[in-house]
């Protein structure tokens, strides 16, 4: 037996989601969305393809490329505050971090692979496709444990109203309209349904009072009176001296935050 295996990705997703925060935890099958999966040239994959186009949809195998540590106890984004054990989740923070995802299959093209709404951020590598059987990979009446009670409770209407501010709005409509930038339904979301502090959602409370959500390369500060949650301003994730120091070019939105604190200095972050 050895302790150790090597594996080659077969291919890497092109999406549109650079930032986490961009990916849903489990993607939603309705919206409108088209991903593409390049398989590398050189070993045949064209024949490996033969006879997938009849199927709906298809499972990835894929890698959390971004992870370098695991947890033996996490804090799932979803429900209250409460550790749970890494097997008992969707985390990726695993001893092996693997992902599976079902997804819709649009079309085939050579060695590409045309695909629906997905979780995986851009670049992520591919292990390998499978056809999905819902004979076989569907069980509707199991128990899915913990996450059933959570969902039970997600389903429920949203507990908060969400507001922007005028300060706020501006600089969404700003950052839409000059940089095609929209954070804001996704962080609308995630607000709406538990604004309270919770470290995997990226929600802390600022000594000033008021707090923040991590929103991929953005921020957003926001207060909560009674189940109202007014988001007041949007920043950016990084100050302009980590912006402009090199070996920060691939910081996502780069040009964008640089472009936004010319334009909003006041509101630069103080760390990050």
């Amino acid at each position: 037996m050895t302790d150790s295996l090597t594996l080659k990705p077969i291919g890497f997703i092109r999406t549109q989601k650079r930032v986490k925060f961009q990916a849903r935890h489990q993607p939603v099958d309705g919206e409108e969305e088209c991903n593409v999966l390049e398989l590398l040239p050189g070993s045949n994959f064209e024949q490996a393809l033969r006879d997938l186009a009849g199927f709906d949809r298809v499972w990835l195998l894929w890698w959390f490329h971004r992870n370098e540590t695991w947890r033996p106890l996490v804090l799932p984004p979803r429900g209250p505050a409460q550790r749970r054990g890494v097997f008992a989740t969707r985390s990726p923070h695993r001893p092996n971090p693997l992902g599976m995802t079902p997804v819709r299959l649009l079309g085939i093209k050579g060695r590409t692979l045309r695909l629906g709404a997905c979780d995986l951020v851009d670049g992520t590598p591919v292990f390998d496709v499978k056809p999905y059987v819902p004979a076989y990979d569907s069980f509707p009446e199991a128990n899915a444990g913990w996450i059933a009670e959570v969902d039970a409770v997600s389903a429920a209407p949203a507990r908060f109203t969400v507001t922007l501010s005028e300060a706020a709005e501006t600089q969404a409509a700003w950052l839409r309209e000059t940089w095609e930038i929209d954070f804001t339904p996704r962080l609308v979301e995630l607000l709406s349904h538990d604004p309270t502090p919770h470290r995997t959602r990226r929600i802390r409370k600022r000594a000033s009072g008021t707090l923040e959500i991590g929103c991929g390369a953005w921020r957003a500060e926001f207060t909560i009176e009674g189940e109202t949650v007014t988001v007041t301003a949007l920043e950016t994730g990084y100050p302009l001296r980590f912006l402009t120091r090199e070996g920060y070019e691939e910081v996502p939105d780069r040009d964008a935050q640089m472009a936004f604190l010319a334009r909003w200095p006041e509101i630069a972050p103080t760390q990050g």
